[in-house]
């Protein structure tokens, strides 16, 4: 059974058709990254799977429980086959199977580092404080971070917040991670740290959606790659057929990367 299944997705906003029948599904353990043109619609791809944003048709669905499904117009016309949302209910359960992580860290100022990774673990899952705290040094130290357990956002570097907002979705004990961008808002030195970091969560066999700009990252991390363009899947596969497809489109945007070689 697939962890994430998304099925014939398609988002407008107003006049913008921004995707356009849309398929992503993962299985356990399996690290899938999403690449493409920006405008292709891949953070909107992250966004609709975890129901940050509504679809407007499609289905989604985590270990087989549905999120949203396909309404069929002659059964709710007052949903003009839209998709449907399950319950309030059943929502916030299936938030429990995966953790994001973004692009601009999304850390509460106020809290220092241990805070900020244990508040979830305390409030939503209502673990006892001592044992999400000893959880929490655990992955600060995982992360490189104990140290600075008690400090707050502001005195850590870009590169060190976007690593404890890694041990903030891992506390959770996800069996998905998605990242959006991770490395976009760091200087190239910051991201190579943030990066070796991600590609040392492997051996953790949590399942991965990554939409990211490194190439070289993606074809090493990814079991399969996603090229998106306009609003649709392009090619999906393992890294080499896709970096090695004829297809123009992606060879077009390859040669738009700096720095990316087919043969490197």
């Amino acid at each position: 059974m697939n962890v994430l299944e998304m099925k014939n997705v398609r988002k407008d906003f107003g006049s913008l058709e921004v995707l356009r029948g849309v398929d992503l599904s993962v299985s356990e353990g399996e690290i899938v990254s999403v690449i493409g043109p920006s405008g292709s619609g891949k953070s909107t791809l992250l966004r609709l799977a975890t129901l940050l944003e509504r679809m407007d048709f499609g289905s989604l669905s985590y270990e087989g429980i549905a999120a949203a499904y396909e309404g069929i117009a002659a059964a709710y016309e007052d949903e003009g086959g839209r998709s449907v949302y399950a319950s309030p209910k059943t929502l916030k359960e299936l938030k429990s199977i995966y953790g994001l992580v973004f692009q601009s860290f999304h850390l509460f100022p106020h809290w220092n580092v241990l805070q900020n990774v244990t508040d979830a673990v305390i409030h939503v899952q209502k673990r006892p404080r001592a044992e999400a705290e000893e959880r929490g040094r655990e992955l600060l130290s995982r992360m490189g971070l104990l140290e600075k357990a008690r400090s707050y956002p502001c005195e850590l570097s870009g590169g060190q917040q976007q690593r404890v907002a890694i041990a903030r979705a891992l506390a959770l004990r996800p069996k998905l991670l998605f990242f959006d961008e991770p490395t976009s808002a760091l200087d190239p030195e910051m991201s190579g740290e943030v990066l070796k970091l991600i590609l040392s969560l492997r051996e953790l066999k949590i399942a991965m959606v990554i939409v990211t700009h490194e190439m070289g990252f993606a074809r090493e991390i990814s079991d399969r790659i996603l090229f998106m363009a306009e609003g649709s899947v392009l090619l999906s596969g393992p890294p080499e057929e896709v970096f090695r497809s004829e297809n123009e489109r992606m060879k077009s945007f390859l040669s738009r990367v700096r720095g990316f070689s087919e043969s490197s």
